[in-house]
């Protein structure tokens, strides 16, 4: 079998290349390294299954050989850098998501669509099911990214309905893990990143706001799930366990012998105040839920973050 990943050196995307090749797959990784980051994908490249291309997936692009598999990961994903980058964050999940349909219906492939929870928006309902529809300003500043994902979907069902291309659609909630960018915007690397700099941690409204963190690991299993499966419409993939910021923000002073203090900023604009997936559909077609702990899951994460911090 052989993937083409686009966004394949990105903190999921090159964890999903491990996990293919731990499969026995061929992985081809396309990335054009505006978040990517070659690191991520070192330990593949001498491994005869692994190949990186530098490529923008916004742009046309053509593979030789066969395909079975076209997974779409390319995207930025943080609001730091999404927020800096609004045009292409638009174009990858639109041209980018139709360049990557193209190449699996060309190839005759199936083809697996990375969404996201921030389909969702600002939710009104919480749990948030697969059949909410969401609640989302599509003019605010975070509507780059979530009318991108929410338009990538629309295009997948549509190659999915029109032109019967074998489809998968994940929405992922928050997560976490190994290879995280330090200081990427995202509350985990934003509060160990100050806390290892000897810098308060910043909250901003009054922390009361949720968030339900999934190790790295789970994330990949429930995908590799879903990609083995028949179905099409989306499944959310998370970690039900939800805690509010300023909770994880103590959870994460905790790890230090010199507890960081806590400070409060406004809340940006749009920022959901709730955001907690309903996983029941990934149980039932799936078979999957969650095993990683947070605290387990949060000391192999730190572990991380304290050698990259010291090696920069």
């Amino acid at each position: 079998m052989r993937a083409v990943v686009t966004g394949g050196a990105g903190f999921l995307g090159s964890h999903l290349c491990d996990r293919l090749i731990g499969e026995g797959w061929d992985v081809l990784a396309l990335d054009n390294l505006v978040t990517g980051v070659d690191g991520n994908i070192a330990h593949l490249l001498k491994n005869a299954k692994f190949q990186m291309l530098r490529a923008d997936v916004s742009q046309y692009i053509d593979v030789p050989g066969p395909v079975d598999y076209v997974l779409h990961f390319a995207s930025p994903a943080s609001p730091v850098d999404y927020l800096k980058m609004p045009i292409p964050t638009l174009k990858v999940g639109a041209l980018g998501t139709h360049n990557a349909l193209g190449l699996a219906r060309a190839k005759n492939a199936k083809f697996f669509l990375a969404s996201t929870s921030e389909c969702y928006g600002d939710p009104e309902i919480s749990p948030q099911n697969e059949e909410y529809w969401g609640h989302v300003n599509p003019i605010g500043p975070r509507g780059v990214y979530d009318e991108a994902k929410r338009f990538a979907e629309a295009m997948t069902m549509a190659y999915h309905r029109y032109h019967k291309v074998d489809t998968r659609i994940v929405r992922i909630f928050n997560t976490y893990g190994p290879r995280m960018r330090l200081n990427d915007g995202r509350a985990l690397p934003n509060f160990v990143f100050q806390a290892l700099s000897g810098m308060p941690l910043t909250v901003y409204g009054d922390g009361k706001q949720t968030r339900s963190f999934c190790y790295v690991t789970d994330l990949i299993e429930g995908i590799y799930r879903l990609m083995m499966s028949e179905e099409h419409l989306p499944v959310n993939i998370g970690n039900p366990q939800e805690i509010t910021l300023l909770g994880f923000a103590e959870r994460i002073r905790k790890f230090f012998d010199d507890p960081p203090p806590i400070v409060f900023k406004p809340l940006p604009q749009d920022d959901p105040k709730r955001r907690c997936p309903d996983i029941g559909r990934a149980k039932r077609i799936l078979k999957w839920e969650p095993r990683v702990g947070l605290d387990e899951g949060l000391k192999l994460t730190l572990a991380y973050f304290q050698d990259v911090f010291k090696k920069n």
